[in-house]
């Protein structure tokens, strides 16, 4: 529910940047400083709920909590270090680094959170274990179309809103940006594209019927 909360601020925020900036250079819009604020509690909370969540799945095995954490921070690395950039790398970035330039794209990353709702239900409902059902199936859906849209099509719409301003094509964009920012990007993209190779195999996976596996 926190996340699902959180996301539909961040998304909410960032259609309103997006729409107030008519320059996505220097168009300005104080929440895309002040939400910042908001997602830097939430990030911390959100790695603490995920220590917590995996503490109570291994609890029973006795472990100690030196092993606990380091064994969470096996399994969950990948995220953690999503935490971590996000808090060390994002948010000096947004807040400082880039002065008064880029509310646009900072619009357009809090646009990101799209997917988060569908992503949470989809866990409620296999806590639930309601997999078999219809409102799982159109969830997941929803958690593809969302996910896709919002956090890996995000990147080329960046670079088209810049390249339309310029008068530049998309593809002549990464030519004529600072080559730091392509390297950002792609540091940005990558975690997504794994991401979302894993709910596009957990997809087929549900929509793979037995009669399907026989008859493959």
């Amino acid at each position: 529910m926190v996340s699902s909360v959180h996301a539909v601020l961040a998304t909410g925020s960032g259609i309103v940047i997006i729409r107030s900036c008519d320059d996505v250079i220097t168009g300005r819009h104080w929440l895309a400083r002040e939400y910042v604020w908001f997602l830097i509690p939430y990030m911390i909370y959100d790695s603490y709920a995920m220590y917590l969540c995996d503490w109570c799945r291994t609890r029973d095995q006795n472990r100690g909590p030196s092993l606990t954490l380091r064994s969470f921070l096996s399994r969950n690395r990948l995220m953690i270090t999503h935490h971590a950039v996000i808090l060390f790398v994002l948010v000096p970035v947004a807040q400082s680094l880039r002065g008064d330039l880029g509310d646009f794209f900072v619009g357009c990353i809090f646009m990101a959170e799209l997917s988060t709702p569908f992503v949470s239900l989809g866990r409620v409902l296999i806590q639930l274990k309601q997999q078999h059902t219809l409102l799982y199936k159109v969830n997941g859906i929803l958690t593809l179309a969302t996910f896709f849209c919002c956090r890996i099509l995000l990147f080329p719409f960046m670079y088209w809103s810049y390249g339309r301003q310029q008068g530049l094509s998309l593809l002549q964009v990464p030519f004529s940006i600072p080559f730091y920012c392509n390297i950002a990007n792609a540091f940005l993209v990558a975690p997504q594209l794994y991401w979302f190779c894993l709910l596009c195999r957990k997809a087929v996976r549900l929509f793979d019927t037995p009669q399907a596996k026989k008859d493959g």
